[in-house]
């Protein structure tokens, strides 16, 4: 662990490259959150389709995670990334220019798949040219992933104030940048390439325990974006007040992820951490419903709730890990996939829900979800009894963060 803390900001320039890319992939999760309104009014679309703006973003990125790794395990983890930064910059700038919400929700679609490949293979690539070995590499992921999350919101927001069409301007700028800082800087992969069987995620999920967490983190996901994709709605703020709220949203995730959902864990196993936070999230969730009208207390509600996730994602992607003996990439390929699912589904629920019912509904909604993922795990605790007795070391609760908050 020294070796990382005196090594960490001592890096080849081809990890430096990596690791801006990362920050600007995560970007990516919240930065067309505070647009959503000023979309929904300059292209006179219904907040059902504006949601289908993460939906389309969402499902192909579960899809996609089903075969980054047979993909990068042919061509390599440098051709994989340069393949998912191109798509990225490609997609982001057809958003930017398109004048239609259908178009613009196709072209997610597209950065879904981009983001899928880049994001699913930047750990491994880290990991192998850090200096300092893999402690340096995960502490150096972490603040890249950090950053990320907090920033993306913000910056969606400021630019937001100029043009809705200004964050993904944005991401083209800084996406083209990281692209030829990639090619330039990161060399070859020298390791040995070990193919990967296209069903192997799926033949994963035929294991019990894999399944358990993977229909568990489907519930769970519809909680976390509804929180994260509905919430600018009823919140009623302009882009900056949205970016803002959410970069205390993402601050609160990124702090929770990295340091509390560790210290947990060496304190009380998996299970028992997400059979107290999962409880505890949906009570945020109920408590979002009721004050609704007040923002104050909704922002109160949506920075808990991004306490609350951080822990989860960290501890339902380190269960994962643990889950099966298959390798993890192919383990978080299929959980990934299924997770997705939720993700993708929740955001234009939550608008349906809305429309039909009134503001407090889809956060009830949500609620619902996380408690049937709470029903999961305590009634099929039995399949996961084995996660809970091995012990994770640093680089595994590192890696777990990164993965899972990435996803």
């Amino acid at each position: 662990m020294s070796a990382a803390k005196t090594s960490v900001w001592r890096q080849p320039a081809q990890v430096w490259a990596v690791a801006f890319a990362s920050v600007v992939a995560f970007m990516g999760i919240g930065l067309v959150d505070p647009i959503l309104p000023a979309i929904s009014e300059s292209l006179d679309a219904s907040p059902v389709q504006t949601e289908l703006l993460f939906t389309s973003y969402l499902f192909v990125t579960g899809l996609a995670m089903l075969v980054t790794s047979w993909v990068s395990s042919r061509i390599g983890a440098k051709a994989t990334l340069m393949v998912g930064l191109g798509l990225i910059v490609v997609f982001a700038l057809l958003c930017a220019l398109s004048g239609d919400v259908d178009a613009i929700i196709g072209f997610r679609a597209g950065w879904g798949l981009g983001n899928a490949l880049f994001i699913s293979t930047a750990l491994a690539t880290i990991v192998g040219s850090a200096a300092g070995g893999s402690g340096a590499a995960i502490v150096l992921y972490e603040a890249a992933l950090g950053l990320g999350i907090a920033i993306g919101p913000l910056l969606g927001g400021l630019l937001g104030e100029v043009s809705w069409r200004g964050p993904f301007f944005g991401v083209v700028a800084l996406m083209s940048i990281a692209f030829v800082a990639v090619a330039v800087l990161l060399r070859g992969p020298s390791e040995k390439r070990t193919p990967m069987p296209l069903s192997a995620p799926f033949r994963a999920l035929g294991r019990p325990a894999l399944a358990v967490l993977a229909v568990a983190a489907l519930f769970y996901n519809i909680g976390f974006f509804v929180l994260l994709a509905f919430s600018p709605y009823p919140l009623g703020f302009g882009a900056i007040g949205i970016g803002l709220t959410f970069f205390g949203w993402g601050v609160a995730l990124a702090v929770t992820s990295v340091w509390v959902a560790p210290w947990l864990l060496r304190r009380w196993t998996r299970t028992s951490v997400m059979l107290w936070t999962l409880p505890l999230l949906a009570l945020d969730l109920i408590a979002a419903g009721v004050v609704v009208a007040n923002v104050i207390g909704l922002v109160v509600c949506i920075i808990v709730g991004g306490l609350l996730l951080g822990v989860m994602n960290t501890v339902l992607t380190e269960s994962v890990m643990e889950s099966t003996d298959l390798p993890r990439s192919v383990a978080s390929s299929a959980y990934s996939a299924v997770r997705f699912l939720g993700g993708a589904a929740a955001p234009p629920i939550a608008a349906a829900l809305w429309n039909a019912f009134g503001a407090d509904v889809p956060y009830f909604f949500a609620a619902a979800s996380v408690l049937v993922a709470t029903a999961v795990i305590a009634v099929f605790h039995r399949a996961l009894a084995h996660i809970d007795a091995h012990e994770a070391d640093a680089a595994e609760e590192g890696a777990a963060v990164l993965i899972g908050d990435a996803a």
